[in-house]
């Protein structure tokens, strides 16, 4: 190229530049940006072979294209692709070679320099005359750079079509053509990180949206209810999302329920538990109401579903239809704490209610010092009633299942059994209770003023010692002649009768009263908050209800009873307070001349019922 004048030269080149350089732009791809560059070194700058080094992500450089002017016999550089030279070598080897600017030129004398791994390969050229002659094993190098420095590879050309080492010319030219390279390349691995990069994002778009109509539709055909709840804004707690499963669920339509929370829905009772679900997003049990008026037995399950950026987004909450597991547990713990035949409290029940409100504490001794014995200990006294103490029961937690007495599923009767939440309660021994009471109403013996003994006081509250007057009575009744119904007509006909019997007590007892059956034909009724006076009217009152005849099986029959009113103290076990209770209904029995016990501890008549 040399030997010609150099305008000419110089514009030929130009030239040739322009078009190879246009040729670099036009290419669609990286491989063929790489290909347009080993074309170009060939076609425009003069060389026989180029080929172009790639610089792969690991570092290492690899033979990604090559060229030749004319294919050699013994196949030609194209041997080399897919070559890979290390990194370390390739540094090696530039930083040996003579600098002719940003190119660099390895004489053929300093071929040690090429480590082994740099792939390499030597034409068949002529051997130099001369000093400026190209030898075949000249190596002239170009590296490429990105616009921050970084290597991108190595534009190696060789054998020049004039035999020459390149001139200054030349080398410019070279120079050139390996920034404008260096550019395409840059460009050409852009646009191909883009469509890598628009091919992920529309793989992940056709996911997300695949897995959105997935989710649409577990959320909207799931055959239990399902709900989104918005969790910030001024909307936070609303519904802004339902199906149709819960729409049946509550008996409501979808719009309605979206102008709503499952603040506006619970029973008033679960709104405290409907709370610390929200915010631990766990699962409860509790009621939402219908459209009809009721209440659902449903079991709540809360994810909070969070964005990687923004944190908690929505709360995606499981509604499922438990009323007829609930209405079967609590119908189970009914059974467990009533009689069977009657439909009473039987004896566990009886006993737990007398320990929730015992406790190990005995009575204050009062004024005079006289010490009571368990027979004059009382079960209660006015201040317990006042003090409004209710403790819910899982035997009457769903009444309205079996037509017990109250509607509250979640609440039993105020029958008043109970002690404030963490206070121990008597079991078979009285244990003692803790030193400070609270709010607990000690159990003291009402005052007898006709038997000229102590008023015992109560316990010290902020006017000091109040007199006691009322307390707990403790009733047990003893059923006469129910034997004789038994063996004339027959256990059918002696079910029946205790089921009138209790009916009849039922009804004549105050509301809040406790009738339980103790079993065979014993009954115990337990009444807070009445003195002494108030004990024996109910006894009197229990007795006339029980003793009118009762048409059973088209036959009339008649029981009567024995009753003994005993009365209950913290400090005493339930054993004692039962106990004393039946030894008065037998010193009844016994002045009356009813039928007693044959030996201690047993009846003469006795059949569960």
């Amino acid at each position: 190229m040399e030997a010609e004048s150099e305008p000419y030269v110089r514009l030929a080149t130009l030239r040739t530049l322009h078009r190879v350089v246009a040729d670099l732009n036009a290419a669609r791809s990286l491989a063929g940006t790489l290909q347009a560059v080993v074309e170009g070194a060939v076609h425009g700058l003069g060389f026989d072979a180029a080929a172009v080094s790639l610089v792969r992500p690991d570092g290492d450089l690899v033979v990604a294209a090559v060229w030749e002017l004319e294919e050699s016999a013994m196949g030609g550089p194209s041997v080399l692709l897919g070559q890979v030279g290390s990194r370390e070598s390739w540094d090696r080897l530039l930083g040996v070679s003579d600098h002719w600017g940003t190119l660099r030129f390895l004489p053929y004398d300093r071929g040690w320099a090429v480590a082994s791994d740099i792939p390499r390969w030597i034409g068949d050229g002529p051997m130099p005359v001369y000093a400026n002659d190209w030898h075949p094993a000249d190596g002239l190098l170009a590296p490429m750079y990105s616009a921050g420095g970084d290597l991108l590879g190595v534009l190696s050309v060789d054998r020049p079509r004039s035999g020459k080492r390149p001139g200054a010319w030349t080398r410019e030219a070279l120079e050139m053509f390996s920034l404008q390279a260096s550019i395409a390349i840059g460009n050409a691995r852009l646009r191909a990180e883009m469509q890598r990069a628009l091919a992920r994002l529309e793989k992940e778009q056709q996911a997300l949206r695949a897995s959105e109509e997935s989710f649409r539709q577990a959320f909207e055909y799931a055959p239990s209810g399902m709900a989104i709840t918005e969790l910030h804004g001024a909307g936070r707690g609303q519904l802004t999302r339902v199906n149709d499963a819960l729409c049946r669920l509550l008996g409501r339509p979808r719009a309605v329920l979206r102008q709503q929370s499952f603040a506006d829905l619970v029973h008033p009772d679960d709104r405290a538990l409907l709370e610390r679900t929200s915010a631990e997003s766990g699962r409860a049990e509790l009621r939402l109401s219908r459209r009809d008026g009721g209440y659902q037995w449903v079991c709540l399950r809360n994810s909070i579903v969070a964005d990687a950026a923004e944190g908690p987004s929505f709360l995606l909450t499981h509604v499922e239809d438990i009323e007829d597991r609930k209405r079967h547990e609590l119908q189970l713990a009914h059974r467990a704490s009533h009689d069977a035949l009657t439909g009473l409290p039987n004896s566990a029940e009886l006993k737990a209610r007398l320990g929730r409100r015992l406790c190990g504490q005995p009575q204050t001794v009062g004024a005079a010092g006289h010490q009571p014995g368990p027979a004059d200990i009382p079960y209660g006294s006015g201040g317990y009633q006042g003090a409004g103490y209710a403790v819910a029961d899982s035997y009457s937690a769903h009444a309205a299942y079996e037509g017990l007495e109250g509607t509250d599923v979640r609440s039993g009767p105020a029958h008043g059994y109970g002690l404030p939440e963490g206070y121990p309660s008597a079991a078979a021994g009285a244990n003692p209770g803790p030193a400070g009471y609270g709010e607990h109403v000690h159990a003291v013996v009402p005052a007898d003023h006709g038997s000229g003994g102590e008023v015992w006081s109560g316990p010290f509250r902020s006017g000091g010692p109040v007199v006691v007057e009322k307390g707990l009575a403790v009733l047990f009744c003893d059923l006469d002649g129910f034997k004789s119904i038994n063996d004339r007509f027959g256990h059918n006909a002696g079910d029946a009768v205790l089921v009138e019997v209790a009916r009849r007590l039922s009804g004549a007892v105050r509301d809040g009263d406790t009738v339980a059956r103790l079993g065979g034909d014993e009954f115990v009724v337990l009444a807070d908050g009445i003195g002494r006076d108030e004990a024996k009217d109910l006894a009197h009152r229990l007795r006339n209800a029980i003793i009118p005849p009762m048409r059973i099986d088209g036959r009339a029959m008649r029981v009567g009873v024995s009753l003994g009113v005993g009365w209950a103290g913290c400090g005493m076990s339930i054993e004692e307070v039962l106990h004393t209770a039946d030894e008065r209904m037998y010193d009844e029995k016994r002045a009356r001349g009813g039928s007693v016990r044959g030996a201690r501890g047993e009846r003469s008549h006795r059949r569960a019922g």
